[in-house]
């Protein structure tokens, strides 16, 4: 089990959202820097940014802080928001970053999934965010329309090597975990999961460590790390335990 301490970028500092809500958010003392550091002191080995600027203006707007995260510790790194052009994802590849993370871009436009997959071979992974059943879009603020489900069928051969798949209505309140809709779509995903949104204690961690044989390749822990309720000592023993 792969677990993913996460790093979001906003104004050059930590933050955390509630539901993906711009207005609701916590900044951190720690610059993104520092808390990579801190991860990396503890033995983690995977690390989750998402540039929310990016998420908001379509570019790679902390592109120089991820670099400087890449080249300071040696985590394997998946990198999302705002990623909508080759380019960015080019961005990302060559200053080492291991997976990036398209997210509206690829939902809004499927061909630009498959296209980025046969471009970067083992390099894509597909953030699903779903409210409800239903993908969102646009850094949350828009519904596609699309059930997860129908959608995730319809590209499921394109090559994603990794899924990712957010409850909107679990991110940062600290409820757990949907696990039996994050279940359901690793049945049908080709490629391996990720639990995404709603981590509240080390007892979400090991359920989702029963969940390994079911095509679940890891988890994302945010908020409960930044708030205290999951202490990044214990939340380390658990990598290889």
């Amino acid at each position: 089990m792969k677990i993913f301490p996460a790093i979001d970028i906003k104004d050059k500092k930590c933050v955390r959202l509630v539901r993906g809500d711009f207005n609701n958010k916590t900044e951190y003392k720690l610059s993104p820097v520092d808390q990579a550091g801190k991860y990396k002191d503890l033995g983690f080995k995977n690390l989750h940014i998402v540039d929310l600027d990016g998420a908001l203006t379509g570019e790679t707007v902390n592109l120089d802080i991820i670099n400087e995260i890449v080249n300071k510790f040696d985590f394997k790194i998946e990198v999302g928001g705002g990623v909508r052009t080759t380019d960015s994802i080019k961005q990302y590849t060559n200053i080492g970053v291991e997976k990036v993370i398209l997210g509206s871009a690829a939902i809004k436009d499927k061909n630009f999934l498959k296209e980025a997959c046969q471009k970067f071979p083992n390099k894509i992974a597909l953030g699903l965010d779903a409210k409800d059943g239903y993908l969102a879009v646009s850094g949350w603020k828009e519904n596609s329309k699309q059930l997860t489900l129908d959608y995730l069928k319809g590209v499921n051969d394109f090559g994603v090597s990794r899924l990712i798949y957010t409850d909107i209505n679990r991110d940062g309140m600290k409820q757990s975990p949907n696990f039996e809709e994050t279940s359901k779509i690793a049945g049908v995903s080709n490629c391996p999961v990720i639990i995404s949104g709603g981590v509240s204690s080390i007892d979400d961690i090991k359920k989702a460590k029963d969940l390994t044989n079911k095509n679940i390749e890891g988890i994302i822990v945010g908020k409960a790390i930044y708030d205290g309720d999951i202490k990044l000592d214990e939340l380390a023993r658990e990598i290889d335990a």
